[in-house]
């Protein structure tokens, strides 16, 4: 592993977009547990009750797993790294894993694909490897990111 003194050229952190800060999970989840027992409610003290109420708690317990499994996933970052002599790329996966890959920039290209399994699918081709970058971003950011990159590679 080369660890670099000087400054970076570029230096950037790409995450998923995150549209609800944990507290607004926590009031949505509140909301449509609500939601949820409202239509119950006037069934409260009959055998219809008993009968709805497996329904209710198990759409509850559903909806509670996903945003717990959407919160973790939201964990995923990558971080790029350019100097003049060395770019670095990062990611750190939900499960805590770290996958780390660098090259020398001059040998490094930036690849929009078309004919991938995303929109405007970015890659990163240099030391014998082809690595995706900013996956989960919109095809958009996507454009603009490999704009970025490619400017900050010829600067390096």
């Amino acid at each position: 592993m080369i660890v670099q003194t000087r400054d970076p050229i570029l230096s950037l952190t790409l995450w998923p977009h995150q549209s609800l800060t944990p507290q607004g999970l926590e009031i949505m989840s509140w909301i449509i547990g609500l939601g949820l027992a409202i239509p119950v409610l006037p069934f409260i003290g009959t055998p219809v009750f008993w009968g709805l109420l497996p329904f209710v708690v198990g759409a509850f317990a559903l909806f509670r797993y996903m945003i717990r499994r959407n919160r973790k996933a939201r964990s995923l970052r990558e971080e790029l790294t350019l100097w003049p002599d060395l770019i670095r790329v990062e990611r750190y996966d939900p499960d805590g894993t770290m996958r780390d890959w660098q090259a020398n920039p001059y040998w490094v290209s930036v690849h929009l694909r078309e004919d991938a399994p995303i929109e405007q699918y970015l890659t990163l081709k240099g030391a014998g490897r082809e690595i995706e970058l900013g996956a989960f971003l919109t095809p958009e950011e996507r454009v603009a990111l490999a704009a970025d990159l490619r400017r900050a590679l010829a600067r390096a």
